[in-house]
């Protein structure tokens, strides 16, 4: 859409490492309904390189409108909330206009 600012968001966080089995099939869950939605461009659950037990969500949204649908959305809404017991600490979110 033309004048509209694509956005990326980096959800930053840090899983117990005894979690992950359990969590995978919630991510699936979540990445498997947020690929589907309207304005999401990607969605993906990465685990950082040198750092075991730090992960991070990365994703690209059309506009804004599309991630603020997103983040009201059923999947969206029942699976954070079940994802964040298993994060210890806070989940840090960066979100940034993609300029080119």
């Amino acid at each position: 859409m033309k004048g509209e600012t694509m956005i990326k968001v980096h959800a930053a966080m840090e899983l117990k490492p005894e979690a992950i089995d359990s969590l995978r099939p919630l991510v699936a869950e979540l990445v498997s309904a947020t690929v589907q939605e309207k304005g999401c461009h990607n969605y993906n659950f990465c685990e950082q390189n040198d750092k075991p037990g730090a992960f991070a969500i990365i994703e690209t949204w059309e506009d804004q409108a599309s991630l603020d649908e997103h983040m009201q959305s059923e999947h969206f809404t029942r699976l954070i909330p079940e994802i964040s017991a298993f994060v210890t600490g806070e989940i840090v979110i960066t979100v940034f206009n993609v300029l080119i």
